[in-house]
């Protein structure tokens, strides 16, 4: 039998048992492959901000490339690969841009923007429809913006042609429970992008704020919406609405289709705006400032609710207003009318 070797010439290893070690003791192709691919892109952001060592292994682009495409499929497509590659560092600004939910774009410069005459001659949406967590939908559309046409029509932005759909595997929910389970489930993401300006913002709410039942075709409208501030205080254009409208059905063997997926600007009165000022909001938006408070989810439908009783009180406000010119013109009215007999009857 050989003979044992003694405890002093055993070959050391890299960790000694029980004694604890640091990140900078694991090999770093160890760290990129099995631990920073692993990883979404807020926490992939949040590792760069530990070390030196990892900030330079998180702002890879191969890994933020990678981040991009599995949050969002419609991004790996020729053209959006290009364009995302021409952003000031690439992939990880693109992600900047367009993860963070749009809350305020109160910025003074930002909300000159719409007497800016140098705005975005294309923007590209990349859009992406998902039912618990998986998509389901994914297209890239590119929308000029020089047109009198686009200038002077309703600004509109349809996905689908009206004789098209989107068949799914999902099975169509029935009854009651219908609304609740597209609310829980259904999740969308609008990116809106300015290849030119090397800028993106995400038009969507990610969860729905609302969703509805059409009582005569039983289609339902799922409502997305994301609220643009910054506009002259006390106008229509204050705060405007972004609404993205997904309307879903069944089909004859009992699957969910995606029948319309649409996106409109409306401002505070209801009325849907036209490409020229549209634009000026959407740009409003992609110059401004974005941020994060709270789950996206609920802070988005918080807004939205926000939005909406600002919009009854201007409603009320405005209602009131009209009565009290009616009441006027009225006394002003019987008022000349008295004395134009008065002055009859005194002849």
């Amino acid at each position: 039998m050989a003979p044992s070797t003694p405890t002093s010439q055993l070959p050391t290893t890299a960790v000694d048992e029980g004694e604890a070690t640091t990140i900078s003791a694991v090999h770093p192709d160890i760290i990129r492959a099995h631990i920073l691919t692993r990883l979404d892109g807020p926490t992939l952001a949040t590792t760069a901000c530990t070390t030196s060592q990892l900030y330079t292994l998180s702002t890879q682009e191969d890994l933020w490339t990678n981040v991009c495409h599995c949050t969002w499929p419609s991004t790996n497509t020729p053209r959006l690969r290009h364009v995302i590659t021409t952003f000031p560092t690439g992939p990880r600004s693109f992600f900047s841009d367009s993860f963070p939910l749009l809350t305020t774009i109160s910025d003074p410069t930002a909300a000159n923007s719409a007497r800016n005459p140098d705005r975005p001659s294309e923007l590209i949406s990349a859009v992406d429809v998902y039912y618990k967590g998986k998509p389901i939908f994914c297209k890239v559309i590119e929308t000029e913006t020089v047109t009198a046409w686009f200038r002077c029509s309703p600004f509109r932005l349809d996905l689908l042609d009206p004789k098209d759909v989107v068949p799914t595997s999902i099975k169509y929910p029935e009854g009651d429970d219908m609304c609740r389970e597209l609310e829980e489930d259904l999740t969308l993401s609008w990116i809106l992008i300015d290849p030119i300006g090397r800028r993106a913002v995400n038009l969507s709410s990610q969860s729905p704020v609302s969703v509805q039942r059409h009582w005569l075709s039983g289609e339902v409208h799922v409502r997305f919406a994301t609220i643009l501030e910054g506009g002259e205080r006390g106008s229509s254009s204050e705060s405007a609405h972004c609404g993205v409208v997904v309307t879903c059905g069944g089909s004859q063997g009992g699957e969910l289709v995606v029948r319309e997926v649409s996106l409109q600007v409306e401002d505070m009165d209801g009325m849907h705006l036209n490409g020229k000022d549209s634009l000026g909001i959407l740009q409003r938006a992609l110059e401004g400032r974005m941020g994060r408070r709270g789950r996206r989810e609920e802070e988005g439908r918080k807004r939205y609710q926000e939005y909406l009783e600002r919009k009854r009180e201007r409603k009320e406000r405005k209602l009131r207003t009209e009565g009290t010119l009616d009441m006027l013109f009225m006394a002003f009215g019987v008022l000349v009318f008295a004395s134009f007999w008065l002055i009859v009857l005194c002849r």
